[in-house]
This record gives structure tokens, sequence and C-alpha cells, in this order.
């Protein structure tokens, strides 16, 4: 396959990654993304199988190699084998990632790695059982970490645990975050919390600023690593007495936004060029048909519209009523 040239945008920024949502139900009910439960109840209008590998193929001819499924909760889907077969299949795509919350961890990881899932991240906030519930409405903890154990031993390139830090819920347990990777081959990524459309309040009492940990890490002997060209946005540190390593996600950092390297569509086909923009186009009538030219040309045209970072720190959210929209 031919790759076109790159998919850039007007700050020469190159695009080779690419966050796709399957779905926006969710099975949590995480307290700082859907602590009333999914709103979605059908998962009848997402992408299909046929129109996720026109899309990924367009992608891949303008330079994407890294395609992350995310949801909601993308494993609720029970075709997720086949769209990893899919995604891997494409010439150009040299690497499949997931984004998931763990539940059908233990049972399904080994199928998945089958399918030709290359990494995946798990969402856990707390290593305490009782919190963990408290967090996620869920008890799958121990399944969930049995899972993880089973994945290290099918080899996978990359494992990564994601934790969004909650000033008033997992605050405390750092100390326990780096015990656990210590001696695991694991990254531990802690986010920080984001402002959506509907979590103001919350956002206000549970905001904690990973600057605090990075200043830690630094004063006891980490040091950053130099980040790869499809790597996520995570600031990684390493540490010679630690197997694991450390992420921080610090969207209210300054320059957070200038080596973006990801877009994102939905589970509708909607483009998402920023987690917080205002507008998405929808790109599905375009995916009826095999030709990826006109795909190709669109993604072209809406690049031109990419600003130049989220305005997240003038409380300016975008259309983003919570993260299971988009996956994050």
């Amino acid at each position: 396959m031919l790759v076109e040239n790159p998919l850039t945008d007007t700050f020469a920024r190159a695009f080779t990654y690419l966050r796709l949502s399957l779905t926006e139900k969710c099975n949590f009910s995480c307290s700082y993304c859907l602590p009333d439960g999914s709103e979605c109840h059908s998962m009848n209008d997402d992408l299909t199988l046929i129109e996720i590998r026109r899309l990924v193929t367009a992608f891949a001819l303008l330079g994407t190699q890294k395609i992350r499924l995310t949801g909601g909760e993308p494993s609720l889907r029970r075709d997720l084998c086949e769209i990893i077969k899919t995604c891997k299949g494409v010439t150009g795509i040299n690497s499949v990632a997931l984004t998931t919350n763990g539940f059908r961890l233990e049972k399904d990881v080994a199928t998945w790695r089958t399918a030709g899932l290359d990494s995946f991240n798990v969402s856990i906030d707390s290593l305490r059982p009782e919190m963990f519930q408290l967090i996620t409405g869920s008890g799958k903890l121990r399944s969930i970490l049995a899972g993880l154990d089973q994945a290290q031993e099918l080899g996978f390139n990359q494992l990564k645990i994601n934790t969004v830090l909650l000033r008033e819920q997992n605050a405390r347990e750092l100390d326990d975050f780096l015990a656990f990777i210590k001696t695991r081959k694991i990254t531990l990524r802690f986010i920080e919390l984001m402002r959506t459309g509907d979590n103001a309040d919350f956002f206000s009492r549970q905001h904690l600023s990973g600057a605090s940990i990075e200043q830690r890490l630094l004063s006891e002997g980490w040091a950053q690593k130099i980040r790869s060209i499809n790597a996520g946005p995570a600031k990684e540190f390493i540490h010679p007495d630690y197997i694991g390593s450390i992420g921080l996600i610090m969207p209210y950092s300054k320059n957070f936004c200038s080596d973006c390297n990801r877009l994102r569509v939905s589970s509708k086909a909607e483009l998402y060029l920023c987690l917080f923009a205002e507008q998405h186009q929808s790109l599905r009538h375009l995916l009826q048909c095999d030709d990826p030219e006109p795909v190709i040309h669109f993604l072209r045209a809406a690049l031109l519209h990419k600003t130049a970072g989220h305005e997240l720190a003038q409380l300016h959210t975008g259309s983003t009523r919570h993260l299971a929209m988009i996956g994050g």
C-alpha cells in the first residue's frame, strides 16, 4: 500500500495515531466519568466491522501506524476479536492497542492476544478493593489483577495501568502503586482529572495536579524517558531500581498539545480534532464503499481547522459531556 503524504496540520504536527471508539456504552459507574451509570443503552448505531476496515484503511494510507480501540468499554463488543484482526490486517498498521476497564480481562486476554492485540491499558484507580469499588462501582479488582498477571505471561509488548488522580479517593496510594510496579514490567500512568461538561463540582473537589508527583519522582532518582514517535501524551519516568515505569498525563501543563500526534473517531463515525472541541464532523457517509479517497480528502480538509490546543485552563470543555463519549 502506497502511503500518501502524511497527515499533518497547519502547525506541522504529524498524526500517526488513531483512537477509535467502538461504543459509548460502559458497565462501570466511575465517579469521575459515569457516576450514574451509562447513558448509552443500545449499540445498534455503532460502527460496523466493514466501516471500521474502510476507516482504518484510509488512515493507514495517510501514514497512521497505531490504532487504539477505546470506548465506553470496547470489550462489550462481541466482535472485538474480529475488530482487532481487521485493524491488524490493514497494511501500514503495525500496532493495535486497547483501553479497557478490565472486566473481561481474565477471561478474554488470551483470545485478544491470539487475535493480534499488541498492547493494552487497563483502568485501575485503586489497589485497595474497597476503594476500587467506591470509585468504579465494581468489585472486579482481584479478577483484573489476575488478568494482568496472565497478560504478562502472554508476552504483550506493553502493559499500562491508567489511574485517574482523585484528591479525596486515591491520592494517598502513591506508595502502594510504586511498590506494585517495582517488580512488574508495567507502566503506571497517573492521569489528571479533566473538566468535562457535566463534572464541574466533582472536578473542583477532586482535581489534583500531577506536578507534585513529578517533583517527588525527580527527587527520588527517577529520570524522564524520551518519547517514541507513536507514543501517547504521557511524560514517562524510569528508575534503575524499578522494573516498571511511571507516566504522567497532565493536560493542564504548559505546551501539553504542542506534540499532539493523535486523532479520534467516535463509535458513530464522528471525527474529533480535539477531545474538547465544540464541533465534530461525521464521515459515516464516506464509509459506505471501499474507495478510501473521499475519506482521505475529508481528513485533509478537516485538519486545516485543528487548533493549536485545548482551552481547558479557560474552562472551555467543548461538547464533551463525559469521557465515555470518546474514550479520553
